[in-house]
């Protein structure tokens, strides 16, 4: 009868989740820099994040270059600036597009598969097992995936900078009949340094998220399969979210800066 009941069990809620989310993500920081450390499982880790996710990087980044080379063409040609295509493709590509578009991509691919992973082993109750064996399962599952997105994702988003940057170079020079020598004086020319580092700091930013949220969803997960379901789905959905909310962020931060 009273209509403010769910309104106030909706605030209740969202704020109740906030703090188990901030304490769970302090619990996992800590134990990412107090030892002991599982070298072993950072570097598998490290080659699950970085190396398997580099084709759908890869190619993800290299026609969203193309695509954005002809995009700029399509409408640059009717204000004579086809000059500029190339200063747009690289700075689109360093600063927004690289980072987001292989944050989704990672969070699609790696956020799913730890979720899934760790929520199965806590509905198997292999995460209690662990906890028998005086095993920290924040040392063991979740400090070294935390740790391998912080540090592959910046590596990953820097090669597909150079992939994407590339698939652009493609569709001007072989396609619209840019001279290659000055599409190449013109990228170089307008990247600074600034443009790349803010695309990284994004990238790592989108790393602890993807990781952290697939992490948290997996290791809360409760009521058997379905709950692995459900944990899968909320760690990609909401990593997706904050990648895009953190990439306006940080964009604004680097702009006052």
């Amino acid at each position: 009868m009273n209509p403010f009941r769910p309104i106030g069990k909706a605030i209740l809620g969202f704020f109740e989740s906030t703090g188990i989310l901030a304490l769970f993500t302090l619990t996992a920081l800590s134990h990412c820099i107090r030892p002991p450390f599982y070298f072993r499982l950072h570097g598998r880790q490290m080659i699950d994040i970085g190396y398997y996710s580099l084709p759908v990087v890869g190619m993800t980044t290299l026609f969203a270059g193309m695509a954005l080379g002809l995009q700029t063409y399509a409408g640059f040609s009717r204000f004579s600036a086809e000059d500029a295509i190339a200063k747009v493709v690289a700075l689109g590509i360093t600063r927004e597009l690289g980072p987001v578009l292989s944050g989704l991509m990672v969070a699609g691919r790696i956020g799913a598969a730890m979720a899934a992973e760790i929520g199965t082993m806590r509905v198997t109750e292999q995460i209690d097992a662990l906890d028998t064996l005086s095993t920290n399962p924040f040392k063991y599952l979740i400090a070294p995936r935390i740790v391998a997105g912080l540090t592959m994702l910046p590596l990953l988003v820097f090669v597909g900078d150079i992939i994407g940057i590339f698939g652009g170079y493609v569709v001007s020079v072989y396609k619209l009949g840019f001279n290659p020598g000055i599409y190449l004086s013109e990228t170089w020319k307008v990247l600074e340094f600034k443009d790349v580092f803010s695309g990284l700091v994004k990238a790592a930013a989108f790393g602890f998220i993807v990781t952290l949220m697939g992490c948290f969803h997996g290791y809360k997960s409760r009521g058997g399969a379905q709950g692995v379901g459900a944990a899968t789905t909320n760690a990609v959905v909401s990593a997706s979210i904050l990648i895009l909310f953190f990439n306006y962020v940080i964009t604004e931060l680097f702009l006052v800066i």
